[in-house]
């Protein structure tokens, strides 16, 4: 396979290449640094090192059986990292990366720190698309385990000034590069033997996708895309398989499987309900009835809904854009939630969305952000 990822080198200034190479050699010398990717900003530590990777779990607060996902520049780091890569995960390589698309895969024994993979016999792997975290990943010249740069159960970081709010004074540095562009995670998969994808984490690619790439006819051999049944009662979005591999296991096989995440300082639930007007009538009355109860309360809606709710529903009203542009709901949706911590809300009511496309991984975020607490309206 081609080696692909290589750093735009000429996009970037000689300031920010100075910067990187000095982020790279606090890499190198064991210390922790976040850096910016396409999805959100990851706290990268060689993962080859134990003691820098425990600084990683540290800093985060993260427990120690939920696995990181390695980031890499090349695709041929991979040899050095795992024992074989399924030809529909070949597939998947050639049509995203680099890109929000990480792939579960057999380790090979003793390259990396076991607190990597939480002791599994499986790695997460995956090429950022973003040319500050590939040209960090080529200076370093090691893996790097990287979560997301907030402490653990916040929402993640999509600003560099997410990542001081969380975690200043705990982590080696921080490289800025601006905003992220997709905003969630990436996607997390894993290619069984018979050519099977399951998808462990909705992000950044969505099932359909995938499943462009790797075919969905009746019969076709290794192409299925299982839709995660979670995801279309606005569960977790981990297809049958994967959850029953994940009970079975003594670790989640992949970041985010497990624990409450992304969560918002105060109390959040979801509002769903068959249409709109019901969902907007039901949310109003609960939020009044909790600012008559002292709450601070919170809202997010989706623009085209704002007309269906009385005027200041709550004391912090955040849209997340059209229901039409998924893309910018993602975007934003972490830098939502932390505007109700600004506001100091301690009452928030979300509206959800469409699973289909990447509203199954914004359901996802935000089904992990309520606690699984829904309020249904039909």
């Amino acid at each position: 396979m081609d080696d692909g990822g290589a750093a735009d080198s000429g996009a970037l200034r000689a300031s920010d290449l100075e910067k990187i190479e000095e982020a790279a050699a606090l890499l190198r010398s064991g210390e922790t640094v976040a850096f910016p990717t396409e999805t959100v900003y990851g706290l990268g530590a060689d993962a080859r090192n134990t003691a820098a990777v425990e600084a990683v779990f540290a800093a985060k607060g993260r427990p120690s059986d939920n696995p990181l996902i390695v980031h890499i520049a090349r695709r041929s780091d991979l040899e050095g990292l795992v024992t074989e890569v399924h030809p529909v995960a070949l597939a998947l390589i050639d049509a995203f990366w680099p890109g929000p698309l990480t792939l579960v895969l057999p380790v090979r024994p003793g390259v990396l720190s076991p607190l990597v993979t939480a002791g599994l016999d499986t790695v997460g792997v995956r090429m950022p698309d973003h040319p500050v975290a590939l040209a960090l990943l080529r200076a370093a010249d090691c893996p790097v385990a990287a979560p997301s740069a907030n402490r653990s159960g916040r929402p993640s970081p999509t600003l560099a000034a997410h990542v001081l709010e969380d975690l200043a004074g705990y982590i080696g540095g921080v490289l800025d590069g601006g905003a992220a562009g997709v905003g969630l995670e990436s996607t997390v998969v894993q290619v069984q033997p018979d050519g099977t994808v399951l998808v462990l984490r909705p992000g950044g690619i969505t099932a359909e996708q995938l499943a462009a790439v790797t075919g969905t006819a009746a019969g076709a051999s290794g192409g299925n895309v299982p839709v995660p049944p979670g995801a279309a009662a606005g569960g977790t979005g981990v297809s049958a398989a994967a959850a029953q591999a994940a009970e079975v296991s003594p670790a989640p096989r992949a970041p985010g499987m497990k624990y409450t995440h992304y969560a918002p300082r105060g109390a959040l639930s979801i509002v769903r309900g068959s249409s709109a007007q019901c969902v907007a009538e039901t949310a109003a009355g609960l939020l009044q009835a909790a600012q008559r109860g002292g709450a601070v309360t919170g809202l997010l809606l989706f623009e085209e809904h704002r007309a269906l709710y009385p005027a200041d529903p709550a004391a912090c009203v955040v849209s997340l854009g059209p229901l039409a542009s998924p893309e910018e709901a993602a975007r934003f949706l972490y830098a939502a939630l932390r505007r109700f911590d600004e506001a100091g809300a301690t009452y928030i009511l979300a509206e959800a969305c469409p699973v289909t496309g990447l509203g199954a991984a914004i359901m996802n975020r935000l089904m992990k952000a309520a606690g699984d607490t829904v309020i249904d309206t039909d």
